[in-house]
């Protein structure tokens, strides 16, 4: 009996992560951003792909997925080693999750290759945002 009970509450006790972990990610993800789908690369043609927000801040783009129990964000992006590689329509299978209006762009920073489906207003906003990003030189005098 001892042992189903320690059984029983080890059962509750992930429960309760479980439910208090989705309950954060589903505010997190309310608070809102932009709708996106991101992939790592590389990827075979049209598999990968991850619906979720993209929120910019100061220093970094981060992305939560829609279907993750992380308590924070799943992918990162300095803004400060962004760089846009390549501009593209969505091709073959990936017109399953896009419509032509998504536009696919992929970027590079220090930490890895990713491509990002975005449609028109998103991706202009995005790419303001990087193009907007201070110069190395202004940040050097800078105390942090």
């Amino acid at each position: 009996m001892r042992v189903g009970m320690v059984l029983l509450i080890i059962l509750v006790v992930l429960l309760a992560y479980f439910a208090g972990a989705s309950l954060y990610r589903l505010v997190m993800l309310r608070r809102g951003g932009t709708a996106a789908l991101v992939r790592t690369l590389p990827n075979g043609a049209g598999h990968g792909w991850r619906h979720g927000l993209i929120r910019y801040g100061e220093g970094a783009l981060v992305f939560f997925k829609l279907s993750s129990l992380r308590l924070g964000p799943d992918s990162r992006l300095h803004r400060s080693s962004i760089v846009v590689v390549e501009r593209r329509s969505p091709e073959g299978s990936e017109h399953d999750l896009m419509t032509d209006e998504v536009a696919i762009i992929e970027v590079r920073d220090a930490d890895g290759s990713y491509e990002i489906g975005l449609d028109r207003g998103a991706l202009t906003a995005f790419l303001s945002w990087v193009e907007s990003r201070p110069s190395g030189r202004s940040l050097r005098g800078r105390r942090r």
